[in-house]
């Protein structure tokens, strides 16, 4: 555990070479350090990058947060949380590894923050209704089904976990959200990763971030669906440490 703002935030910190940029690893909406199934420690040990993979607030064994989450909680992630957290862990200007809203958090803050790089994997830049219905379908399978059972093994709280992220993304309030204009700032290298079957985004998402990107944008399309390091794990990490090799 680590303690950022009086708060603890759960994080795994794998080591590797001091002359590489570190890894930083953002998870998805209903995740945690242990949701990855250990894919971060995976890469630790294909690159020899020193990589840290942690928990946000209402997440895993982190603490809860102190206020409801609000339609910005991706941006006030990427303002606050990512860079105290390298900061205090000492990971400069690390490589963001992102996977869903994790992917949204890691373009926003590669927008504003110094970084090597950025992967995402299956990122949000607006919203799609169709994603709206697997995001109803969830809350079927978290008030009716097993979903909270499977969630309470790897979250302190399931329901905050589940709520925090359910809840804001049906917010009728949240139907405009659109941070595409904040790609413009991207000056890192991006690798965006899209399953070409994913319920909840189609390839807009990362093709907005090769258009509006003022950096080098490669973009993979698996055949997969929302998580290509779980479905895809040889290929998804072939192609991530392939790009990690091309920055040297």
């Amino acid at each position: 555990m680590i303690e950022l703002d009086g708060l603890h935030y759960e994080y795994d910190d794998v080591a590797g070479a001091a002359d590489r940029a570190p890894l930083l690893f953002l998870h998805e909406g209903l995740g945690s350090v242990g949701l990855w199934r250990g894919f971060h420690r995976r890469i630790a040990a294909e690159t020899g990058r020193r990589t840290v993979a942690y928990s946000r607030l209402g997440h895993g064994r982190s603490d809860p947060p102190r206020t409801p989450r609000t339609a910005s909680f991706m941006a006030d992630e990427a303002a606050g949380v990512v860079p105290a957290l390298c900061g205090a862990l000492g990971l400069d200007r690390p490589v963001l590894v992102g996977h869903s809203d994790g992917g949204t958090i890691a373009l926003l803050a590669a927008a504003q923050h110094p970084v090597t790089a950025a992967v995402v994997l299956a990122p949000h830049v607006l919203v799609e209704e169709f994603a709206l219905d697997a995001i109803r379908s969830a809350r079927d399978a978290f008030e009716t089904g097993e979903l909270r059972t499977r969630m309470a093994r790897h979250h302190d709280d399931p329901d905050a976990a589940f709520r925090g992220w359910n809840d804001m993304w049906l917010d009728p309030g949240f139907r405009d959200w659109d941070v595409r204009d904040r790609l413009g700032a991207i000056t890192a290298p991006v690798l965006a990763i899209q399953g070409d079957d994913d319920p909840y985004g189609s390839i807009v998402h990362v093709r907005s971030v090769a258009e509006r990107s003022a950096g080098p944008v490669t973009i993979t399309e698996p055949a997969c669906g929302h998580s290509p390091h779980l479905e895809l794990p040889d290929e998804t990490a072939a192609a991530i440490t392939g790009f990690l090799a091309g920055l040297g």
